[in-house]
Parts: structure tokens; sequence; C-alpha cells
């Protein structure tokens, strides 16, 4: 159950159009890495950080392949802002020097029959030596991991951290924001509303069970009969086994991943512009449950996250799936702190 419960009244989430308007803040030039830019969601993430995000003066994109020409490549779009390609390892001081956001997709694709967790040999390395090199290079950066099981990475980069002594849990997130996406648009196609005005949050985790979305504070309100209910529950749940499956073995959410990150990541930057009340859903260190790590709102900050606004009220079901998530959820966190231990 529940250790602190904060109740975020009149909260709305940030919203998910990716073209803003930034009158309201003050600039502030920004570069952002990408790691992992030459695959399935790094370069459609990069295509919609140079088009649509005014406040990145510099994109460095990193990748063990391909980089430079995916630099050249989006470096021929009208928009503002340099990029930069870098290629292997030796390429990341450069890459990550002087970074503001550190947007972290690289790994491996999930394949039909494959859960997130079957993922994690390979991507748990992946991430403990991209994290090294940031917590070198740039550990003041906020770093937003997308790179799958993120309930067992975001413990792996907070390790990771620790070790150079550059910890600081208010900077490093896991990447939800594609669960309140689905949420968002599931929810609007039941009820016959517009997706782009419609916001869920999603709390717990991101993986299966621990994906709980929490309908009772859905805005506009809606309510559903529990049948109903439960089997919209189950489809925000498993939507990424359903992309999975729909690709037939040619990858895994890689589109809609990489808006929803590019959504993150705008929010990012404007909360380091100064613009207030930026609230956006993460996987971050919370003391808000059982769990060391667990999703909620968040209002993010030029220092990251400026206050955890908690669960709020929810409905008893509500509470039922948090307590279920729970064993799943502390078993990934724990994994990831294992993995760490053994290879740092």
């Amino acid at each position: 159950m529940f250790s602190r419960i904060c109740n975020p009244s009149n909260v709305r989430l940030a919203t998910v159009g990716l073209c803003r308007n930034f009158s309201t803040t003050q600039r502030v030039d920004s570069k952002v890495a990408v790691l992992g830019a030459s695959g399935g969601i790094g370069q459609p993430l990069s295509l919609l950080l140079k088009n649509h995000q005014p406040l990145i003066t510099h994109l460095a994109l990193y990748d063990i392949a391909h980089t430079p020409g995916v630099a050249k490549d989006l470096s021929h779009i009208e928009s503002p802002g340099e990029v930069t390609g870098h290629l292997g390892p030796e390429s990341l001081e450069e890459c990550l020097t002087g970074c503001d956001v550190v947007v972290l997709p690289a790994g491996v694709p999930r394949k039909p029959g494959m859960s997130r967790d079957d993922l994690f040999d390979t991507n748990a390395s992946i991430v403990r030596d991209l994290c090294d090199a940031a917590a070198r290079y740039c550990p003041k950066a906020l770093l937003a991991i997308i790179a799958n099981p993120v309930n067992s990475t975001v413990p792996i980069a907070s390790e990771v951290y620790k070790k150079h002594g550059v910890y600081d849990q208010n900077r490093i997130f896991g990447v939800t924001t594609l669960d309140i996406v689905r949420a968002n648009r599931f929810v609007a196609e039941v009820k016959g509303l517009d997706a782009s005005k419609v916001n869920v949050p999603v709390i717990g985790g991101h993986a299966g069970a621990t994906i709980i979305p929490l309908l009772s504070q859905a805005t506009p309100p809606v309510s559903f009969p529990p049948e109903e209910r439960e089997k919209l529950i189950v489809r925000i749940q498993n939507a990424g086994t359903e992309v999975v499956e729909a690709k037939d073995g040619a990858g895994s959410a890689t589109l809609s991943m990489a808006y929803a990150a590019a959504r993150f990541t705008n929010s990012l930057l404007e909360a380091l512009s100064g613009k207030s009340d930026v609230v956006e859903c993460a996987f971050v260190r919370s003391e808000i449950t059982e769990a060391k790590y667990f999703s909620t709102p968040l209002v993010l900050g030029r220092n990251g996250v400026e206050k955890n606004l908690g669960i709020g009220k929810i409905l008893k079901y509500e509470v039922d799936l948090v307590d279920a998530a729970m064993p799943e959820l502390k078993k990934s966190i724990e994994k990831g702190e294992a993995f760490a231990a053994k290879t740092l």
C-alpha cells in the first residue's frame, strides 16, 4: 500500500502537441543528445526534435553505425539548430559534453513472443555503458531513458551515477509517456472524444501489470461499466504487444514511442527554459509507494523534478491495481540494481 499520497488537484498533464507556444518562456539555448539515433526509435525521434523544437540549438546524434548520414540528412531541414553525428564509443565525449538533455533510446527491440524482460541482458549493458559516459561528460544533464525494460534500466542508470558520485535522483527519468499517449487515444476512441484533449495519468511502471491508468482522474471525466473498464485497462497494459504482433517480427513500437519521447523531451526543454506548470508522468526514484521507483505526475523545473504530485485520490479498483503491480515492480527494480552491483 501507499506510504504517502499527494492529491494533484487541478493539475493538467502536458498537452500532447509537439509544436508549442514558447512566448511565455525565457529563451535558453539547449544541446540535446540522442543516444541510439540511428535506430527505429532514434531516427524518427531525432526528426521530430529537429523539425518541431525551437529550443534546441544543437542536436547531437550518437550511435555505433550510420549517424554521420542520419545527421547530414537531418541537417538539410529548414529549421533552426545545428545537427552533428557521432560514431562509436570514442566519440561520446564530444557528443555529450555541454548537453542539457540526454535521451537514450538505444537498445534492441522486442520481437513476437518476447517480454520486455527478455531484452534485459543486452539492453542493460548498453544502458550501463552509455550512462557511464553521460555521468562522466554531462553529469548535470537531464537524462531520459527509453531503453527497455525501463523498470530495470532506470535503477541501473542511478547506480552508475552513484558510482561516479554525481547522482541526483531529480535528473534521471524513465520515459513512460507512451503509456499516457495510448491511454489518451484508447479512451478517446471509446468515448468519441478528441484524443488531443484527453489526459489520463498513468502511474506505476512501464511493463504489463505495472502500467496503471488512472481512469478516475481522466480529463474530461469519463466512466465505464466494470467489464468495459477492465478490457480498456488490459489493452493499455498490453498495447506494446499489440504493435509487436502486428509488425510480425519486423519490430516493436518505434513511431509512437518516438512521438512520446519527443513530447517528453519537449516538456523537459520547456521546464529548462523557465516555463512553469510543466507536468508529465515519469518513472523516477520515489517514496510514494513501497517501490523504490514509481511513475507519477511530476512538476518539471530547471533542475528536473521540482515536485512529485503523487498518486492522488483513486478508486478501490485502482488501489487494487497498484497493490497487484508491486511484486513485479519491485522484482524488476531489484534485478536492475543486482546487475549494476555485479557489473560496475
